[in-house]
């Protein structure tokens, strides 16, 4: 059945686009409850208060969700790794990704990412250190419980529309918590703004095989994984959620 519709953020609806910030930040190594991280993870109250909020009992099920900002700039280490990622040195060589499994357009529309580096059909492809960056963003934000460095390019997608993906998280979200979630929605999409500046984002998501979907476990019902992508700010707001019974 296709999403029930919810309103959608028109041009200038989101208006936050934030100056690079000389935001505090740590690494999940320095900071107290984590082991060593390669991304940092970048301080945010509003995530925090709003993370506190998307874990809840329903009754039917049990939501766990959680929004994440992450630098992508890289120190010495980063910069060895990526190095060896790209093996050839060619961060811009183009990878293959699988078609959004939230839309219905046709993989050969051409377009442009909002970085404006990645020309081609519209979700078909992105740069090897973006798929560096998306990889890593998935090794912070589940280590020490999974590792995803041997993640393919196509298990990840590059979806076509803002709107798109703001449509499908409303409707998974109201269908789990109801009238709770009313609330919660102009909250959960300032504080995003606020944060990456979604009208200069690239959103991709992560769409893993049943062998190494971390959400694949029994009783499983519905999970997402996005990822909104500030080049100009050199950032990564990742958004995971998930319904188990």
């Amino acid at each position: 059945l296709p999403f029930p519709r919810f309103p959608l953020p028109l041009p200038g609806i989101f208006p936050h686009c934030p100056p690079v910030p000389q935001t505090l930040s740590c690494s999940r190594g320095s900071c107290p409850g984590g082991p060593a991280g390669r991304m940092k993870l970048l301080e945010n109250s509003s995530f925090e208060a709003i993370n506190s909020q998307l874990t809840v009992e329903t009754g039917d099920a049990h939501i766990i969700g959680r929004i994440e900002s992450y630098s992508c700039k890289m120190a010495g280490d980063d910069k060895h790794m990526f190095k060896q990622f790209c093996q050839e040195g060619q961060p811009h060589v183009l990878e293959a990704l699988s078609p959004p499994q939230t839309s219905g357009l046709s993989p050969g529309r051409l377009g442009k990412s909002q970085s404006g580096d990645e020309e081609g059909p519209l979700s078909d492809t992105c740069s090897r250190k973006t798929l560096f960056y998306l990889i890593t963003t998935l090794n912070e934000s589940f280590r020490p419980d999974y590792d995803f460095s041997a993640a393919k390019s196509h298990e990840f997608s590059r979806e076509p529309s803002l709107n798109w993906v703001v449509n499908a998280v409303n409707c998974s979200l109201f269908s789990a918590v109801r009238e709770d979630f009313k609330a919660l929605k102009p909250l959960l999409w300032d504080a995003v703004d606020e944060e990456i500046c979604l009208s200069e984002c690239d959103i991709y998501s992560y769409n893993p095989d049943l062998d190494s979907d971390p959400f694949g476990e029994d009783g499983s019902l519905w999970s997402f994984n996005y990822f909104f992508y500030n080049k100009r700010l050199k950032r990564i707001v990742f958004f995971t959620c998930r319904s188990i019974r």
